[in-house]
């Protein structure tokens, strides 16, 4: 019989986890904004990832789609962790600066910013 943990280690393995140097979570949720406003934000991210070769290396970005941040307003909202940098407004026009500033420069875009709430430091 099978383990049932090795289609999970092979779907893991398969997408890299492990790799990372930070994920993107993009809510969407039409509480937020419309569903044509969350997916085109979402085609626009997925695009500029993959433009800037974001997939893999060492700056490569998971990137989640989310319905509920809980935030439900001013959306769509983004928020990159392990920073816990906290985005609103995050349209499809907004994502090549995110993805250019904060993701590659690593220079967060404060006129964007509503919270932040950083992941503390993995022990040595």
């Amino acid at each position: 019989m099978p383990d049932p943990q090795d289609a999970l280690r092979a779907a893991a393995t398969k997408l890299g986890i492990g790799g990372y140097r930070r994920h993107v979570l993009l809510c969407i949720g039409d509480s937020c904004c419309s569903s044509k406003e969350g997916e085109a934000a979402w085609d626009a991210l997925k695009g500029a990832l993959k433009a800037h070769g974001l997939g893999s290396g060492p700056n490569a970005c998971y990137r989640s789609k989310v319905g509920c941040l809980r935030i439900c307003c001013q959306g769509p909202i983004l928020v990159v962790y392990p920073e816990g940098t906290w985005y609103h407004g995050m349209t499809a026009e907004r994502i090549p600066r995110l993805v250019r500033e904060h993701l590659l420069e690593g220079r967060p875009i404060r006129e964007w910013i509503f919270a932040e709430n950083p992941l503390p430091a993995a022990p040595a």
